[in-house]
C-alpha cells in the first residue's frame, strides 16, 4: 500500500442546510458589510440558533447582503435563545434564507465549521427546519 499512498485523494465531507438569517455582527478590521451572520432553523414555530457564520462571502456579497439586512433591522432578537453572547449584533426580521455548508452538528445542536454558499429566494423562511442526515 505504501507505493499507492501518493495516489490517494483526501476529501473533506460536508453537509448542506438552508438556514434563516436572524441577525448579523458588525465587521471587524478592514472587512466591509458585516462580520458574521446569526442563523437559525424553525422547530415548533420557534427560531433556534445553531451558531454564526463568518466565512464564504465575497466583498460584493458582504455589501449587497448588508444592504438587504439593513432594511430588515429590528430591535428584537428573533431567536428562541435570548442569551446569545455575540457583540455588536443587529437583529433582523427572519425573512432571508441562506444555504450553508458545514462539517457536522455538535452534541449541543451547533454547526461545526459553517460556511455561506448563497441566498435562497425559492424557500419560505417558515419552511426551514433542521434536516437530519440519512445513513446509507
Amino acid at each position: 500500500m505504501a507505493g499507492n499512498a501518493k495516489k490517494w485523494l483526501k476529501f473533506k465531507c460536508s453537509n448542506r442546510q438552508e438556514m434563516v438569517i436572524g441577525g448579523f455582527t458588525e465587521p471587524g478590521g478592514s472587512r466591509k458589510g458585516f462580520g458574521a451572520l446569526l442563523i437559525g432553523y424553525f422547530e415548533n414555530n420557534k427560531l433556534h440558533y445553531p451558531g454564526k457564520v463568518g466565512t464564504g462571502y465575497t466583498d460584493q456579497v458582504l455589501e449587497e447582503l448588508r444592504t438587504k439586512m439593513d432594511r430588515l433591522e429590528t430591535g428584537e432578537n428573533p431567536f428562541e435563545q435570548k442569551d446569545i453572547k455575540e457583540k455588536n449584533v443587529h437583529w433582523i426580521k427572519p425573512e432571508l434564507v441562506g444555504e450553508f455548508q458545514f462539517t457536522e452538528w455538535t452534541n449541543d445542536n451547533r454547526l461545526r465549521h459553517p460556511s455561506f454558499l448563497g441566498l435562497r429566494d425559492d424557500k419560505d423562511p417558515g419552511e426551514v427546519a433542521r434536516e437530519t442526515t440519512r445513513s446509507t
